[in-house]
């Protein structure tokens, strides 16, 4: 069987996969979160924290307690790590140093999972499961908790209000999070991944010299890492180390579960609409975008430049032979069409074209599907703006699932769609005419702008992914990252609330003959349209300096 062969076949499993879950999850999912029932052990957990279930909250309310619950979590996540010595299950690792302690703290509560360190030798067992696992669950629920408001303020009329957040944190997690990555830790262990609280394993080396090998309850990591479209890994080699990712099969399963739940959600958007076309046609669009990036990676690290690769055949270098050209182009493409962020190879080892097309994932907001939650309420800001345009040519008021769209409807879509943009296009202009810069760089020229380039890319899209030859160590980095993850997360989520607000205020408008039809071909290509038209626009320019002039060289 050829390469080419093996990967359609994992392609066509992974579809199959999907396609049969996705009903049962969409719908269970949309039950969640339209039931008025509570579990018992979540009527437990709201009495200790004194929450009111029964009571919906303003937007604004709902935004004060995104942003005052990843406040403390930021918080409580810094501290574990400065007091890594005097914890348990500290296997001796020392204090985190104050920079690193606040980007990680940061990257894990905004769901970026970026890591400038080696995992194995900073962090014990305690802070990677009571700290970073954690916010595993949360970072991921709290997306989904945000895309959950904006389909509720298309759905209700006439109300200042968009639902409880702590209702909706506790049952993502409980209902949704939990019982996927419980079952998905047995499968992984079941297939060869390593769960072990041991600190390491010691080894006697060919020339009779003592090694230890780390191990980690890497299982129970791997499973909400890929989940909760989080990314980062407990070993450095991240998916790519045998311990997390030991075989083709693990490898299949990890992909499934990072694009399961992006992609399933547009079902859980098309039943509380009460129109399931509408899911249909947005998850459309996440398809062709993620489909047309995989045959550019595939087709471009199959048939490289380059004497060396010529002779090989394929781009193989920064890959796992277990893995080949198809296994690391598909997990490429759907980690940076999420916003996870995990890698199976080096994408800094990708060809210009390859390492363009995972680039361009993240420079498409990554809708493609998107992370948990988040691929869909950008879409949506995407499908907002598409209505608008075409609401312009026609010269009618724009209206969506019976909403009108506004001047303040239009500004929060623009506000949420161009955040990322300016916050990747700034912070790399003014990292790459810094002097320090270059030292920091192990490649000049189109390739080195790539590195910076991605970089930023990586953490306003709470993605997490990187070119490796791009050091991150030094202040200004570990800052503007982190400012990058900060704001890349929080301004699109505080623009989509308000923008659910203002809808769930207005009265639904019925449709009359000059409405515009939302479901079917004709509007998946106006989105698609509308977000190849952006990102076209944004990011043509900097691509030309970098991977396009890398590819063409």
């Amino acid at each position: 069987m050829t390469d080419t062969v093996a990967g359609l076949l994992q392609v066509a499993l992974l579809l199959a996969a999907l396609a049969a879950v996705y009903k049962p999850l969409g719908d269970y999912m949309a039950r969640a979160y339209l039931s008025t029932k509570h579990w018992r052990v979540e009527r437990a957990l709201y009495k200790v924290v004194r929450v009111d279930a029964e009571s919906d909250q303003r937007w604004t309310t709902y935004a004060y307690g995104v942003i005052g619950f990843s406040f403390v979590s930021v918080v409580v996540l810094y501290l574990l790590q400065r007091l890594q010595t005097v914890l348990p299950l500290g296997l001796g690792r020392p204090e985190i140093n104050p920079a690193t302690a606040f980007n990680t703290a940061i990257s894990f509560v905004t769901n970026t999972n970026w890591q400038s360190y080696v995992p194995e030798q900073a962090f014990g067992h305690l802070v990677q499961m009571a700290g970073l696992t954690v916010q595993n669950f949360v970072s991921a629920a709290i997306g989904i908790c945000v895309a959950v408001a904006l389909v509720r303020g298309f759905m209700r009329a006439g109300t200042d209000r968009v639902g409880n957040l702590w209702v909706d944190l506790t049952r993502t997690v409980v209902r949704i999070l939990l019982p996927i990555a419980f079952v998905f830790a047995i499968v992984l262990i079941g297939l060869g991944v390593v769960d072990s609280l041991s600190g390491g394993i010691a080894v006697t080396t060919l020339d009779g010299g003592q090694h230890t090998i780390a191990l980690a309850p890497a299982a129970s990591q791997e499973a909400i890492k890929e989940l909760g479209t989080n990314g980062g890994g407990i070993f450095n080699a991240n998916s790519a180390h045998p311990f997390e990712n030991p075989n083709a099969w693990t490898n299949l399963v990890e992909i499934f579960l990072l694009l399961v739940i992006p992609v399933s959600l547009t079902r859980t958007f098309g039943v509380m609409v009460a129109d399931r076309k509408q899911g249909y046609t947005i998850l459309s669009v996440m398809a062709l975008l993620w489909a047309g990036v995989l045959a550019v990676i595939w087709w471009a690290e199959a048939h490289p430049n380059g004497p060396a690769a010529l002779l090989a055949g394929s781009a193989m270098e920064g890959k796992e032979s277990r893995f080949g050209i198809p296994g690391s182009a598909l997990f490429a493409d759907s980690t940076t069409g999420t916003s996870t962020g995990a890698v199976n190879s080096a994408h800094d080892s990708f060809t210009g074209l390859g390492g363009g097309g995972a680039m361009l994932n993240m420079l498409f907001s990554e809708i493609s599907p998107g992370g948990t939650g988040t691929g869909l309420y950008s879409i949506l800001v995407f499908a907002v703006i598409a209505v608008f345009l075409a609401g312009l040519m026609v010269g009618r008021t724009p209206e969506y699932l019976g909403k009108k769209l506004g001047r303040k409807e239009v500004t929060m879509a623009s506000i949420a769609m161009l955040a990322m943009p300016t916050l990747v296009l700034v912070l790399a202009g003014i990292a790459v005419v810094l002097p320090g810069t270059a030292s920091a760089l192990t490649n000049s020229g189109a390739h080195g702008l790539s590195e910076v380039l991605y970089a930023y890319a990586s953490a306003s899209n709470n993605n997490g992914s990187a070119f490796g030859g791009l050091t991150v160590t030094s202040d200004w980095f570990q800052s503007t990252l982190g400012v990058a993850m900060a704001f890349g997360r929080f301004i699109p989520i505080l623009a989509v609330l308000c923008l659910a607000g203002g809808l769930a205020a207005q009265k639904k408008v019925p449709p009359s003959a000059g409405t515009l039809p939302t479901s079917g071909p004709l509007f998946a290509s106006m989105v698609a349209g509308t977000v190849l038209l952006v990102a076209a626009l944004t990011f043509v320019p900097a691509l030309a300096l970098g991977p396009i002039a890398e590819a063409m060289s």
